[in-house]
């Protein structure tokens, strides 16, 4: 497996992880089957992979926020910035680990993309 597709899988991992946390606070399940999401967030997860799949700049940006074209449809990108406003913060309690490595690659980026745009001195 090489390096962008391990990239790809790591990155739909964590929305996934995301989106289970979203669900399992904001959706109650009726039925009782622990584990599973509701429709309404598994076609959030499918379009989220299925827009991480056909993403041509995975090899250059760290994560979706941070990426200079945005695929999602507006009705997606909204409830996948309220998934992530919601899980965001709340990842240090559930998946610490994931959440410091997010933390840490999204400033790399935006440290990185400040030195870019820098003009250069003269």
């Amino acid at each position: 497996m090489d390096k962008v597709e391990k990239k790809r899988q790591k990155e739909q991992y964590i929305v996934e992880e995301m989106i289970r946390l979203y669900c399992r606070k904001k959706h109650p399940k009726e039925d009782g089957k622990a584990g599973q999401i509701c429709p309404a967030c598994q076609e959030l997860l499918d379009y989220a992979k299925q827009r991480s799949q056909k993403c041509p700049f995975m090899e250059e940006k760290t994560f979706c926020a941070n990426c200079k074209v945005h695929c999602y449809k507006p009705e997606m990108r909204e409830q996948i910035r309220q998934v992530m406003r919601y899980s965001g913060p709340r990842m240090l309690l559930y998946h610490p680990v994931l959440a410091v490595w997010h933390l840490i690659c999204s400033r790399k980026e935006k440290r990185t993309k400040k030195e870019t745009r820098k003009p250069l001195e003269q």
